[in-house]
């Protein structure tokens, strides 16, 4: 997969907000890679703030429907992992501002 392309599935996935914290997923540092096979198939290695989120599914959802969108990816699959562990350290700049924890 080309830099463009991962950047565009990446793009894509910024557009999807945690509904708890109002900041989006990339931003957050939640999404760990994302790869597009032959076939297609994008796999999204992500993670939560938390392990029992409740609005996990929620999440699940709305990456599975921005990349729908996409014409490259006919079909998603969301790989939550817990390790490495979710951080603070993770968040990007805007984040961290928007959420006024200090960097």
């Amino acid at each position: 997969m080309d830099q463009a392309l991962e950047e565009n599935l990446m793009g894509a996935l910024e557009n999807v907000i945690d509904p708890e914290l109002g900041i989006d997923i990339v931003n957050l540092g939640l999404v760990y890679g994302v790869e597009l096979d032959d076939e297609g198939i994008a796999t999204v290695t992500m993670t939560l703030t938390a392990m029992g989120c409740p609005l996990a599914g929620h999440i699940e959802q709305d990456v599975k429907r921005v990349m729908e969108d996409l014409p490259e990816v006919k079909d998603t699959v969301v790989n939550i992992v817990w390790n490495p562990p979710w951080t603070k350290e993770r968040m990007s700049r805007y984040a961290k501002i928007a959420l006024g924890i200090p960097d």
